[in-house]
């Protein structure tokens, strides 16, 4: 598997990355599968709303499946590779919490795709999960919007391709800001991006030093709404069991909608890397103005998420169209 050729481009010179982005952008367009596919977006809807009616996971899950997926290596599907030294993308410790129901989400949209001879071994893993991403953020309440397709299956998951690719909950403006800008994101995308948060939910080990062990002085985080960091001390006692998960957003868990700036404004953003769009005066006004405009949100999430997208995708005859989403061919 690692011997086979592939083109991995850099996420570190951002100069090269913007190059990589417009050239490879200009291979992706929402009718690639017009000939070849041309029902799979109806399919792959079919499919995705099926697994939403089992379970809301579904949507949270393959949300943050995708985000995960295109900030390392790019948008190829490669986080769904399994590996059998626990040598993947998903064994990482940033990646070990993805939820199994957004894998889940992807293969039955893979199957279903391919259950129709015109379509099958036509579609790649990549495309259909980016389907299915608009599909659960559709379904939650937010906006539709045209996925750009054409991007091929990386063959190459390693856990050491994770290390320092992601976010972390702790993140300060400056951090997150050179994260993103590393993908072409700019801090508006950022800022857009992070109102996924409005359908995750976190584990209580992610956020417990700001409800217990902030700072000598301060055992709260002082810019949490301290009614909130006592309802999180509720849900998430000390010793609490590790597998013990929170809705992200306390008010409208299961909307996608710019409920989750309004909580920022009053001091109920979870993580620190949450509350600081609000506390840091450079990404205030941005907040401020999601919070009250829910249109404007939409507009600018759904520009974030398509260029979320094109991040370091593999086209024309680069990478495969992968038979099974969990292995390379």
């Amino acid at each position: 598997m690692e011997n086979k050729s592939i083109i991995v481009f850099s996420f570190i010179v951002l100069p090269l990355l913007l190059t990589t982005i417009s050239a490879q952008t200009t291979q992706l367009r929402p009718n690639f599968y017009r000939t070849t596919c041309p029902n799979v977006e109806s399919i792959v809807r079919g499919a995705v709303q099926t697994k939403f009616q089992q379970t809301f996971v579904t949507a949270p899950g393959t949300l943050r499946l995708f985000f995960h997926d295109c900030f390392v290596r790019g948008c190829d599907a490669s986080v769904l590779l399994a590996s059998a030294n626990g040598n993947g993308e998903k064994d990482h410790p940033d990646d070990v919490s993805l939820a199994g129901d957004g894998f889940d989400t992807v293969i039955k949209a893979k199957a279903a795709v391919d259950s129709n001879p015109q379509c099958r071994n036509k579609v790649s893993c990549a495309d259909i999960l980016a389907l299915a991403t608009r599909e659960v953020i559709r379904l939650t309440g937010g906006p539709f919007y045209n996925v750009e397709l054409g991007r091929r299956d990386g063959r190459i998951s390693t856990k050491a391709s994770v290390q320092n690719q992601l976010p972390h909950p702790t993140f300060n403006l400056d951090q997150l800001n050179s994260m993103f800008a590393r993908h072409g994101l700019s801090q508006t995308d950022m800022i857009a991006l992070s109102g996924a948060h409005t359908l995750g939910f976190s584990h209580c080990g992610r956020f417990s030093n700001r409800i217990y062990n902030f700072s000598p002085r301060n055992k709260i985080d002082p810019t949490l709404n301290l009614a909130y960091a006592l309802q999180l001390r509720q849900m998430c006692p000390r010793n609490v069991d590790p597998s013990i998960a929170i809705n992200m957003d306390p008010t409208t868990s299961r909307t996608f909608d710019n409920v989750y700036f309004k909580n920022l404004q009053r001091g109920m953003g979870l993580f620190t890397s949450d509350q600081i769009l609000f506390t840091d005066r450079r990404s205030r006004n941005t907040v401020n103005l999601f919070a009250s405009n829910n249109a404007a949100f939409q507009q600018a999430f759904v520009a974030a998420i398509t260029k979320l997208g094109r991040v370091g995708v593999l086209t024309g005859n680069q990478g495969e169209i992968r038979r099974d989403c969990s292995l390379p061919n």
